[in-house]
């Protein structure tokens, strides 16, 4: 069924058009015209955003500031061990995946830290990732408070990833 539901909604749309005695064709041109523009104003901001990630991780700078703050993290009850995941997850999803599917290889996917890992993953958000792509779709160029607040919102999602898990895993 799942192959289906793209042509489905193609079909459904066109039908809808028709009725409305609407040219199909040009409204999928004029759509595909827009999609491409926003592409066309996000690439700049991906590429930057995905080469710093990948000179932070191959520079050895995200291992080094995770060894730096562990004793913050873990003050806040967070596992020393996630706090690499907990410092990468804010920049990249493809980063703080490859961190958590290393730490579960590492500790297990049933141990403290694996369900810890995992609910961290699912709570938080790669914030400078969406902070750009749908800020540079709307064309806002000041964040404001916007990063400072969404920084607070994944730290607070993951001092209670670490803490759902302790009450709940003991």
């Amino acid at each position: 069924m799942r192959d289906y539901i793209v042509p489905l909604i193609l079909l459904i749309s066109s039908l809808w058009a028709l009725q409305k005695k609407e040219n199909t064709y040009d409204l999928l041109l004029t759509g595909a015209d827009q999609g491409l523009q926003l592409l066309r104003t996000l690439i700049p901001t991906l590429v930057i955003l995905l080469t710093a990630v990948t000179m932070l991780r191959s520079s050895g700078a995200l291992t080094l500031l995770g060894r730096l703050f562990s004793p913050v993290f873990a003050f806040f009850g967070i596992p020393s061990e996630t706090a690499l995941l907990v410092l990468v997850r804010p920049i990249s999803g493809s980063a703080a995946l490859a961190v958590g599917a290393d730490l579960m290889a590492q500790y297990g996917v049933d141990s403290q830290i694996g369900r810890t890992v995992a609910v961290m993953l699912g709570s938080t958000e790669t914030t400078f990732y969406t902070i750009s792509v749908y800020f540079g779709a709307v064309g806002i160029h000041k964040t404001r408070y916007t990063v400072l607040a969404a920084l607070i919102a994944d730290l607070v999602g993951f001092i209670t990833a670490a803490l759902t898990v302790k009450l709940f895993f003991p």
